[in-house]
Parts: C-alpha cells; structure tokens; sequence
C-alpha cells in the first residue's frame, strides 16, 4: 500500500487530502493492495490508546488507510471485549465526526492473551486468518503489521510468539513487519543482547525499531533544508559555525513516574535516541539519493566519527525534590538533567562542538536546534555584544525555522538590533494539519520505507558513544548537581556552553508570530 489506493474511501468524499502526508513522495516504493491487518499488542496500555489508536485513526480519516481492506486487533491480556477496547480509546480520536470515529471503530477487534504463551497468540492468528480469508482477496497478498506497544523485557517471548504462531502464510504474498519501542537496551551489551534475539526471529527489513522524533515535521526538514538550498552548503562547516545545541526542555518533572525513570534518566530516555538522531540530520554528510539505506548509511558514518565523551565537557544534574518521590532511592545518583557535548572528527566539522541539553522540571517546554555562526569580521558597526547570526529550528512546540541577524534599527540614527526572518508553520501553513509522527512513521512500515527507523548498525554505534559516560554516571564517577526547579537547569551547564564558545544573547527573545498579531 505504497500510497492512497484507487478504490474511493468512505470519507475521500468529505475530504481534500490537504495534509503533506498526501503529498508524500512514494520514492520507487512499489504500490501494494490486498488485505492489511495492523495488530497492536499491549492494546490496552497507555502508549496504544493514547499514540498508536489516534495515529491509525487519522491516517483512516485521511484516507490512507482503507476500510475495505484494513483491519485492526488489539491484544493483551486484560480481560475486554470488542467493545470494551472500542470504547476505552474512543476518547482519544480527535478531530472528526461521531459518524467518522464508529466506522474506524468498526474495524477494531480485541483478542485477550499473554505474552509468553501460544494459546493467545494461536487465537489472535485465528482471528486475522479469519478477516483474510474473508475478504476474498483477488491478489492473495496477506500483510500483517504488528505494533509492539510493551515494554522492551518482553519483546523477545513477544517476538517468539509471532514467528511461532503469527507470520503472514507461506501459501500467500505479502509481508510481516514488527514495529518496536524504545528504549532499545540501557547499554551497548544489552543493547547487543536485545538486537541479536530479535535478529535471530526476523530480517532487519522487517523490523522498524521507531524514534518519534525522525517522524516530527521539522526534522523531516532537515534533509530539504540542508542539501536543496545553495544558501547553507557553503555555511555548514567549521569555516562559519562556532557551534551547534540541540536542546529538549520540560517544565514538569517525573509526575508519579520517578520508579521507572530512575532506572534510565534523562540520558538513555531522551539524549542517546531522540537528541542524537537529529544530530545526526544536523552533522551528516549528503546521501547519494533519498533511499532509506543511502540516508542511513551517511548516519551510521557521523556516528562512528564522533570522538569518546570527555568528562569535563559534561554536566549532569538533579532537580530538588526529585528524591521526595516514594519509588526513587534516596541516594539516587540519576540525572534529570544532562548537558553533553559532542565532537565530531572529521574534515566538516572538526573543532565544533555539538551541546546536546535535556532536562526536566525546567523553566520551559521547547525542543529546538540552534546553530550558531562565529562573529563577522570586522565589525564596523560595534555590534558584536548584541549577539551573534544564529539559524533556529524549533521542533516543538510552534514550529518554526528562523535566522537572527543584525539589522538597522529604524529611525534617524545608524543603530542596529536584532530581529529575525522567520517562517513559522502556524502562520504560513495555518491551513494544513501537520501530521503527529506516529502517523507518519506507521505509513512508513506500511510502505517499507525504512529511512526514519533505526538500523542495527546505528543502533550499535549510538551506544558506543554513551555507554562508556553511562557506566561511569552509575558507578558514581560522575555526580548530579542539583537544581532548582523552573530554572535554566544548573548553573555549570551555562558555564559549560560558554567554554565551548557559545556566546548568549541577552535582551532578545523571540515571539511566534500569529495572524492576531501582524
């Protein structure tokens, strides 16, 4: 099902498919039809009523997924029936009529079993093979999409059950894929552990290891914006950056989920993943075309020439009161807050440093990349305490891209300021929804595009940079400062990005732009 198919959806009458996934570039993925079934197990749990059931049911009220030939199972083992599944997700489809959300409704099942044993997982199969055969399909081509919405300990009997009981039939066309979670491991070794047994049951092309951040629409940009404009490709080195920040701020805390955190912290939950996939964006060199496996080849390459962390260029931190949760030790050494900087041995970037910043309990929510440009030279005008060129993509939330430059101040007098070119999503595509990323990435599995999954390979080599700064972090070598709540995050991570030559600037502040307001 490389793209919309032919046969008219039910709703394509009451909708124009103005979202960009209609617009996606099919990129030589071959068209597919036949009978889809998409099996979300731990259908019950948060992440599928709250990510995975919403996503499906806008990629069917868009038109991307077609009532005759889709089916949905959810499968775990809470003890629900069809309507009872039905009605607890009903809440989260948003955005379409009461009509529009029972017909999606009316293509969800629920079959109730355990993880680690095959009379659940026989059942479920019974339950797909009886939709396929249903449905008397003229090309044969069974495909089955299983979404692993579980946690990662459970995977490999997961995995077991589906090769054992569950693959699309031999006697058929079509394909099996399994979408997985993060995290993918707490280190190179586990990591290691978990990518083997899993390798030992399926191909790597049939498996999508999924980080919502490559599905987020600015770092979806990133490709475009770097290698389709002349602008950038002669700026985008160590001749005209100083440096680069990626940065993810929360202004909450671990809200009654300390237990679970303490046993990864704000490294292994948001840096080595989601932070370092858009470095990757950022560092990498330009793929020989847009195939998943060109693109992917490029990062696992940045990867491996990134330079072993020091630890004078790392702060990490802990926010008062984390400890006052009941499920966190009292001697927790667990970072909520990390600042790490990263440094990439090659001819582009050599001497740059990259500052990946994550925190909780912080003074904002935003996730952003701020390249930042060193001082043009000769300054005639005395401008340089105002600040620097800096080029800004904001991921979350307003999206937005802009550049901060030196202008003249209007008025009489030859002073200067900083302002902005801005292109902000909100205003400029006020009337386009923009896609949530597991929308996208699920069309992608369905597509086989694998170019916004994780390979194996990058997976390996992601571990390998932090691994070694994690090991230390919980052998205590490294110690959490502390830090209050609804501030910047420690005081020694400001410090730190200006040693790495990052020069703030003061007295600007950037506000989106709406339509109110011009």
């Amino acid at each position: 099902m490389s793209g919309v198919s032919s046969e008219s959806s039910p709703l394509s009458g009451r909708n124009s498919f103005s979202s960009p996934l209609s617009r996606f570039n099919d990129l030589e993925l071959s068209s597919e039809s036949g009978c889809l079934s998409i099996i979300v197990l731990g259908a019950s749990g948060d992440l599928a009523k709250k990510k995975t059931f919403p996503a499906l049911f806008h990629l069917f009220h868009q038109g991307f997924l077609q009532s005759g030939e889709v089916h949905i199972f959810g499968y775990a083992r809470s003890n629900l029936s069809d309507d009872g599944l039905r009605e607890r997700i009903r809440g989260y489809l948003k955005g379409a009529s009461d009509e529009h959300v029972s017909q999606f409704l009316q293509l969800v099942k629920y079959v109730s079993g355990s993880y680690d044993s095959g009379e659940g997982f026989e059942l479920l199969n019974k339950a797909i093979s009886e939709y396929e055969t249903s449905k008397n399909n003229e090309s044969g081509s069974y495909r089955r999409l299983f979404y692993l919405a579980l946690p990662p300990s459970v995977y490999p009997s997961v995995c077991k059950m589906i090769r054992s009981y569950c693959m699309n039939p031999s006697s058929h066309t079509g394909w099996t894929r399994v979408i997985v979670e993060k995290p993918f491991g707490k280190d190179l070794d586990s990591a290691e552990e978990l990518s083997a047994e899993l390798g030992q049951l399926f191909e790597e092309e049939q498996l999508y290891r999924i980080d919502h951040y490559l599905g987020k629409e600015l770092v979806q940009n990133l490709l475009v914006l770097r290698f389709a404009n002349r602008l950038f490709m002669p700026l985008w080195n160590r001749d005209s950056i100083a440096n680069v920040q990626i940065v993810f701020k929360e202004d909450f805390g671990t809200d009654g989920r300390g237990g679970y955190f303490d046993q990864y912290g704000i490294i292994r939950d948001i840096i080595q993943n989601h932070l370092l996939q858009v470095f990757c964006l950022v560092a990498m060199e330009k793929p020989v075309s847009l195939k998943p496996e060109h693109i992917r080849d490029e990062k696992v390459k940045v990867l491996q020439s990134v330079e072993p962390i020091k630890h004078e260029e790392v702060v990490i931190g802990q926010y008062d009161g984390y400890k006052d949760d009941p499920t966190v030790p009292d001697d927790s050494n667990t970072p909520t807050y990390a600042s790490v900087v990263l440094r990439v041995h090659n001819e582009r970037w050599e001497g740059v440093p990259f500052i990946l910043k994550a925190g909780k309990a912080l003074n904002s929510r935003k996730a952003e990349i701020r390249v930042q440009f060193k001082d043009a030279p000769g300054d005639i005008f005395r401008c340089k305490k105002q600040g620097r060129n800096e080029f800004v993509i904001r991921l979350q939330p307003s999206e937005a891209m802009y550049m901060k430059l030196t202008v003249k101040k209007p008025g009489l007098e030859m002073a200067t300021e900083q302002s902005e070119l801005d292109l902000s999503y909100g205003l400029r595509y006020n009337d386009v929804k923009i896609p949530e990323a597991y929308e996208r990435l699920i069309l992608d599995t369905i597509r086989g595009d694998q170019q916004h999954f994780v390979r194996r390979d990058e997976l390996r080599a992601a571990w390998e940079i932090f691994t070694p700064l994690l090991h230390d972090i919980d052998g205590g070598k490294l110690k959490s400062v502390p830090y209050k709540p609804g501030t910047r995050g420690p005081q020694e991570a400001d410090e730190l990005s200006k040693r790495m030559g990052y020069v703030q600037t003061h007295g600007y502040i950037w506000v989106a732009p709406t339509l109110s307001n011009i």
